[in-house]
């Protein structure tokens, strides 16, 4: 059993719904990463998604774009971003980690080259914000070659022969964008998104994680009490963003967010 579906399994046992922020990795910068990474694992996070900085994240708001941009300032390739999982690993073996970015840096290095290179760093899942399932073949035969967990965007729009498709293609979970638009936007219509969740459900057994728009520990809650995951980025890079002139406060200071979603999860659950 992967360390994504084994988390998933360990969650549903206790009743609770997993919660994964996103970070870019090298932002602000190289060395703030792997500390960051075990601060927000002993903050709550479940899984970690990290994102590969790329100079034209078009998916992705004002937010994670200037996290990008500080992040290839010091020039943050693929290689040592797995270096950076390849370091986690020496401490936490058991907390699953997901890379999320843009084809282009994959295509670059190979798609086998790159796969086999993750799985040997440590990664459990890869989601490629512009490779849509239909065109995912290859990249998917190399990733689960490695036991690597192919991970797919699901939309407001995406119909139910595209979500079986999602879910013949990938593997770990699958990510529910709730509304269109870019990350960060404040656009939350809780009631509409889990209406959506129940009809991909009747079309997937995996795993259905929610991001987008979840900005504070009250929208965290609030999407817990339906969805299998909570996925948090713009919040928590907003918080890393404020640090950026003290990078060695960053993993004491940042997770508090995380922290705070986390309790507010767990209430809900409790009182559920």
């Amino acid at each position: 059993m992967s360390r994504l579906a084994a988390r998933f399994a360990t969650l549903q046992e206790q009743g609770r719904t997993a919660l994964i922020p996103y970070i870019t990795a090298g932002d602000p910068q190289p060395s703030v990463t792997v500390p960051l990474m075990h601060a927000l694992v002993a903050a709550g996070a479940d899984i970690l998604e990290l994102g590969v900085p790329f100079s034209d994240p078009m998916a992705d708001g004002p937010v994670i774009q200037a996290a990008c941009e500080r992040a290839l300032e010091h020039h943050v390739s693929l290689h040592q971003i797995l270096d950076m999982v390849r370091t986690f690993r020496q401490q936490d073996e058991q907390t699953p980690v997901v890379l999320m970015g843009y084809l282009n840096p994959v295509e670059v290095m190979g798609y086998q080259v790159f796969s086999t290179a993750a799985h040997e760093a440590g990664v459990d899942g890869v989601l490629t914000v512009d490779l849509p399932p239909e065109e995912a073949h290859d990249l998917v035969v190399s990733l689960k070659a490695e036991q690597l967990d192919p991970i797919f965007l699901a939309a407001p729009n995406s119909d139910d022969e595209r979500i079986r498709l999602m879910t013949q293609s990938g593997g770990g979970f699958l990510y529910y964008v709730s509304f269109k638009g870019v990350t960060g936007a404040n656009r939350l219509d809780v009631q509409s998104v889990k209406e959506k969740l129940t009809r991909i459900r009747s079309n997937t057994e995996l795993p259905v994680g929610v991001g987008f728009g979840i900005s504070d520990a009250e929208s965290a809650a609030r999407i817990a009490e339906f969805a299998d995951a909570v996925i948090v980025g713009s919040a928590l890079v907003k918080r890393i963003a404020a640090l950026v002139d003290r990078p060695e406060q960053i993993p004491a200071q940042a997770p508090q967010v995380i922290a705070e979603m986390r309790a507010a999860m767990d209430q809900v659950v409790s009182t559920s």
